[in-house]
């Protein structure tokens, strides 16, 4: 495949703390995966046209990339809003991925100004005045910041003329059909509800007493895991959740409860079913499970 040939490939940054990028940047096949594409221009590699060619409004785009928060005014690169040349791009593009949450639905920078900062194509759930433009166009990949092998994912799929199967929310099933909880390792913990006491060990459940948002979080974090080899729910640290169109949440290490029970339930599971099981687990005492906690507390 020549220079000529392969999908030309634009990565635009909005409002961003520049996440998604580096953690794209430490893909360890990074090259591999961009030989697919002519890059016309990216943050911090090097393209085929300069910001100044892209600014013009006159460069080819197959595959757009978009980081980043949008707003409609008020956000400029030499002189023009980011606002415009995305829309010049998408209506150009063949395909537009919103890279992180941010992009996707808002994110953390939303929370500057929630009436005029949104996602692309998303504002939290709801549909923006530019999803109808662009919604055949659209691959969701939210996440803060995102997988780099989501990234690649996606642009293999492309590059190979694949049709990515996706949700309402247009977030690709393969990397979001299941939850962050699917494959975590304190699995077992959760269903006898034992929860650790500490954040960083490896024994028991953080749900409970420390408000991981596994259960609720769509994404693969637990099976495509980070540096092939870790995630935070292995790591000891809770699920932020900030895959989810309600991140970032304002308690994010609380699990909220009535009477012990959570206060709302784990995706796709019935209250009642829930309650069955919890009344069954707290009528078991297991032993094994007691003694590596023990031993951690010491």
């Amino acid at each position: 495949m020549t220079s000529s040939t392969k999908p030309k490939l634009l990565w635009l940054q909005a409002i961003t703390c520049n996440g998604n990028t580096h953690s794209f940047l430490n893909h360890p096949d990074l090259f591999s995966i961009l030989s697919h594409f002519e890059i016309v221009y990216h943050p911090a590699l090097d393209g085929s046209y300069s910001m100044e060619g892209v600014i013009k409004g006159s460069v080819p785009c197959d595959v757009l990339i978009l980081e980043g928060s949008f707003i409609e005014e008020g956000f400029l690169k030499g002189g023009v809003e980011v606002s415009k040349l995305i829309k010049t791009y998408a209506n150009k593009a063949k395909h537009i991925i919103s890279a992180g949450t941010c992009a996707t639905f808002g994110g953390i920078f939303k929370q500057k100004d929630p009436d005029k900062i949104s996602g692309f194509c998303f504002d939290l759930e709801e549909k923006t005045s530019r999803y109808e433009n662009y919604a055949s166009k659209l691959i969701s990949l939210p996440g803060c910041p995102i997988h780099p092998k989501w990234v690649s994912y996606v642009l293999l799929m492309i590059a190979n003329n694949k049709v990515i199967d996706i949700d309402n929310l247009h977030r690709p099933v393969e990397l979001y059909g299941y939850t962050v909880h699917t494959g975590c390792t304190r699995n077992e913990y959760f269903e006898w509800k034992i929860d650790t006491k500490n954040y960083g060990l490896k024994e028991g459940c953080l749900f409970y007493e420390q408000g991981c948002q596994g259960p609720y979080t769509r994404g693969s974090c637990n099976k495509i895991l980070w540096n092939d080899i870790s995630s935070k729910t292995r790591s000891g640290t809770p699920c932020f959740g900030c895959t989810e169109p309600t991140f970032p949440q304002a308690s994010l290490y609380i699990t909220k409860t009535n009477m012990g029970i959570p206060a709302k339930m784990p995706l796709g599971i019935p209250k009642r079913a829930y309650l069955t099981l919890t009344g069954v687990t707290k009528s078991f005492k297991i032993k094994r499970f007691s003694e590596r906690l023990l031993d951690y507390d010491k």
